[in-house]
């Protein structure tokens, strides 16, 4: 088991996250379910999304996701990029600069390597401009911010 694990805590609904969210990304799996009881629901359901271990507890209503915490998608595509942000939008709520809430209210950052690439420009004012452009988006869009970059 890795060192520190993610822990998700959903009022009911873990055990229907964590089979969604395993759906969206390859080398996925649901590792282990305890349940309340022999068919009862699930309590504490044990999975892995990219290979990334998570913990998600079935721990009622008393506490809920907010920003303060988010899971970052590093993506390789404009493609990758549409296809999550679609699947974990639906229910949910789009915000800025490639952030999102899906149906259960946990917070994504759904964010194309090529981001990073043009933040990092060697000249200050290219990367202030693809700055500029990204502030400016909800979904992150790669051909926007290379024409904000003049490529």
């Amino acid at each position: 088991m890795q060192k520190i694990t993610t822990f998700l805590w959903f009022d009911d609904q873990a055990e229907q996250a964590a089979t969604f969210y395993t759906s969206l990304f390859p080398d996925s799996r649901i590792v282990s379910v305890q349940r309340q009881g022999d068919a009862g629901p699930a309590f504490l359901v044990e999975f892995e999304a990219a290979g990334q271990r998570f913990l998600a507890l079935n721990g009622g209503p008393q506490f809920k996701f907010n920003e303060a915490i988010s899971l970052y998608v590093n993506c390789e595509s404009q493609e990758e990029v549409d296809e999550l942000w679609d699947k974990l939008t639906e229910g949910g709520e789009e915000s800025q600069c490639g952030w999102l809430k899906d149906r259960w209210g946990l917070s994504w950052q759904i964010i194309p390597k090529q981001l990073h690439e043009l933040l990092q420009h060697p000249d200050p004012a290219t990367a202030q401009q693809v700055m500029k452009a990204m502030m400016g988006m909800q979904k992150i869009d790669i051909a926007g911010l290379q024409a904000a970059a003049g490529q």
